[in-house]
């Protein structure tokens, strides 16, 4: 699912400038954050607490499906108030998240807003974090995994195909079509292999900080390589 900003910011630009979220425009795992503050306040269970971390150990090294281990991820939310989601990630945000966007990363996401592009979060990452680093940016436009809720409830699973991996190129390609862009005047950044699938198709693919897989092909791509650092890296 896509949420645009603003109608108006998407008219007369020049091309899109695509942009991950963890490890990307912030150098930390957002998800993580968000589970050690919410267990700190009481939001969930140690149980929950325990299967959390496990979740992030699977993710690191590839043990199981990502996808399977975003949707264990998120069964904590089952039942949490939408609007105590989105105060927490804000305030997550602005507590640790802020200081970890890096001055490359927010020069970079200048150089394209001075070029008329439209700026877009496209990230795995949950949309009420998203939406903190956007406004914070003043990005454009969020794609990302949205949380499906009911009666202002989270039900703790996703709305739709969480967006990771091939997802990420779907939904490039179509926000493209929509906004009438061509994928090859697009420019993509990444960090990790599960980004491939975007970094493949975009016309200027960028890989920051990659993975060592990313990192091969990166190389055997041609594709550039940024190295950008943050004042506070958390892990």
């Amino acid at each position: 699912m896509e949420t645009i900003s603003s109608e108006n910011k998407l008219k007369g630009k020049s091309y899109i400038a695509f942009f991950d979220l963890d490890n990307t425009l912030i150098n930390s795992n957002s998800g993580k954050l968000l589970v050690m503050e919410a267990r700190a306040r009481g939001m969930m269970t140690k149980r929950n607490l325990i299967k959390a971390v496990w979740m992030i150990f699977l993710y690191r090294f590839s043990i199981i499906e990502p996808e399977k281990i975003i949707s264990e991820m998120l069964q904590w939310l089952n039942g949490v108030p939408v609007t105590a989601i989105n105060r927490l990630a804000s305030e997550v945000f602005l507590k640790k998240m802020i200081r970890t966007i890096s001055d490359e990363a927010r020069r970079e996401v200048i150089w394209h807003q001075e070029r008329n592009a439209a700026t877009v979060i496209l990230s795995s990452a949950l949309y009420p974090v998203c939406q903190a680093v956007a406004g914070h940016l003043n990005i454009d436009a969020i794609i990302c995994t949205r949380l499906e809720t009911v009666d202002g409830k989270c039900t703790g699973k996703a709305e739709g195909n969480p967006c990771y991996g091939e997802e990420k190129a779907v939904r490039l390609i179509d926000y493209c079509e929509k906004n009438n862009n061509k994928v090859e005047n697009v420019w993509y950044y990444g960090d990790s292999f599960s980004d491939f699938p975007a970094l493949e198709i975009a016309g200027t693919p960028v890989c920051v900080n990659p993975d060592r897989k990313l990192l091969r092909a990166a190389n055997k791509n041609n594709w550039k390589i940024c190295r950008w650092k943050s004042s506070d890296i958390i892990e």
